[in-house]
């Protein structure tokens, strides 16, 4: 249950947060509609964390127009420019750390230790972005004939629209963002209005770097804008992450104009533990693959399959692991599970547990004390569970995991096949050349071995199926902030 209560502490907190949001505004000279604002509650005591106001249309249309402006100029920047740009910036968020990590917590819940934690990979994962840019982006030389010169070189797009998730509401966006400013593309950036701030604090960082005017835009804009400024004939591409209903919005939409998107959207992420299988070790993986961020991931860990020689001693492990989760108050340093973020998410997930109980599934784990206040749900074993249950089917989001007593490995490949969704599969098992062989069979973008839930920026991040399409990450990251262009040329008779 939501408890709402106002306290002094609350009160200045609200104060501080909507000031700085309107100091913010006035700088860029926003226009409101009709003084519309996003109120953002706080998922542990319910008071209101930040109010933003909301940009209308046309000044979207303006920021769109200034980002092509700035796109005309910036394109042509050298690399080591863009580097430099990109290693203050990282300065910038280094040094606001502790104020952007308290307000990912206040916004959506996760404990500040986490959110700490996202701000550091945040800036790891530039670090690796910049790696990886001058090979990404280098043209390529190709063999020719005496007298014929051929070679494909590698433009910027143009203008990025990047609509960012809550969950991960840095992660999420420095994909997009990093790797377009490294490609010679500006970004408009909106956040779900969950976590408005944290756009606010990618345009401050880059203005404080020095970044050119229009370069990174923060926008606030409802949905119906977000549809109208993609037809915007300066936005060049979008990236979305995201629920899939909303992916095929964003897909329709862009079709009228032939403009392509990058779809990261929905999970039901399943793990495999082999007969060979290290127990503790599939324990110690797969529960903290299936309750980091209360399972707010869209690479969470949702199905787990046992091999029937490991199923009773995997339930009992991770039962007694699940049961160490301390939940509270995600600014305590002692919270290890913070509240779910959005309103109506706990009853959906109580739901789930519920159908799944009354088709013969079995709560494995202990109970776990929920705190007075907040939208919490318990850390949730699920044992004997079947594919009829929806907890099996459709995406949870929530800390639960549901496993699954089979036979072998053909038995699990078929049933972790047996989804809508496709992100990550993780098998363990002793035997690399096992985990070879499942994984190819497996129909997903990234395939662990030993681990799960982790996203290394060094390797393409893509899904299946309903899961989305497009790449992100690794080399193949930057291609879609870019178009070839071949030339063909005759260089000497």
């Amino acid at each position: 249950m939501l408890h709402l209560f106002k306290s002094s502490s609350s009160s200045t907190r609200l104060l501080t947060r909507t000031c700085q949001a309107k100091r913010y505004l006035s700088a860029n000279s926003s226009t409101l509609v009709n003084g519309k604002t996003y109120q953002v509650d706080n998922p542990y005591d319910g008071s209101i964390y930040a109010q933003v106001p909301v940009h209308d249309l046309p000044f979207a249309m303006r920021a769109a127009d200034k980002a092509q402006q700035t796109f005309l100029s910036w394109r042509s920047s050298p690399l080591k420019e863009r580097v430099a740009l990109l290693n203050k910036f990282m300065d910038e968020f280094a040094n606001n750390k502790e104020q952007i990590a308290r307000d990912i917590t206040g916004q959506m819940g996760k404990p500040l230790k986490q959110a700490r934690g996202e701000v550091d990979t945040a800036i790891a994962r530039t670090k690796a972005l910049i790696e990886l840019a001058p090979q990404a982006l280098a043209p390529d030389s190709l063999s020719a004939p005496s007298g014929l010169l051929k070679r494909i070189e590698k433009e910027a797009i143009g203008p990025v629209l990047c609509l960012s998730p809550w969950n991960y509401p840095l992660l999420c966006a420095v994909n997009t963002v990093v790797t377009a400013v490294l490609s010679g593309c500006p970004v408009l950036l909106k956040h779900s209005d969950r976590t408005p701030l944290c756009s606010v604090h990618f345009e401050q960082a880059f203005q404080r770097a020095g970044a050119p005017s229009g370069l990174v835009q923060t926008l606030q804009l409802s949905h119906d804008d977000v549809g109208s400024l993609m037809g915007s004939p300066n936005i060049a591409y979008v990236s979305f992450t995201g629920s899939v209903a909303g992916g095929r919005q964003v897909y329709q939409t862009a079709a009228k104009r032939f403009i392509d998107v990058g779809l990261e959207l929905g999970g039901k992420d399943p793990a495999y533990v082999a007969s060979d299988a290290d127990v503790a070790q599939a324990v110690d993986g797969l529960v903290d693959g299936a309750m980091y961020n209360a399972g707010q991931s869209c690479c969470s860990v949702e199905r787990v399959y046992v091999h029937a020689s490991r199923y009773d001693d995997f339930v009992q492990q991770s039962s007694d692991l699940i049961a160490q989760y301390v939940l509270g108050d995600p600014q305590a340093e002692s919270t290890t599970m913070g509240p779910v973020a959005q309103k109506n998410q706990s009853q959906f997930i109580l739901n789930q547990i519920d159908e799944a109980k009354r088709m013969g599934a079995v709560v494995a784990s202990q109970p776990v004390l929920l705190p007075p206040k907040g939208r919490f749900v318990a850390p949730t074993l699920l044992a004997n569970c079947n594919h009829n249950m929806s907890v099996m089917t459709e995406e949870t989001f929530g800390p639960v995991m549901a496993v699954v007593r089979v036979e072998n490995d053909e038995h699990a490949i078929k049933l972790m096949n047996d989804s809508k969704y496709g992100l990550t599969a993780s098998v363990f098992t002793a035997d690399q050349e096992r985990a070879f062989n499942i994984g190819r069979q497996l129909e997903a973008g990234t395939v662990f071995m030993n681990r799960c839930d982790f996203l290394d920026p060094y390797l393409p991040w893509s899904g299946r199926k309903d899961s989305g399409k497009g790449v992100g990450l690794g080399l193949m990251g930057f291609a879609p902030f870019v178009r070839t262009k071949g030339f063909n040329f005759r260089v000497s008779k």
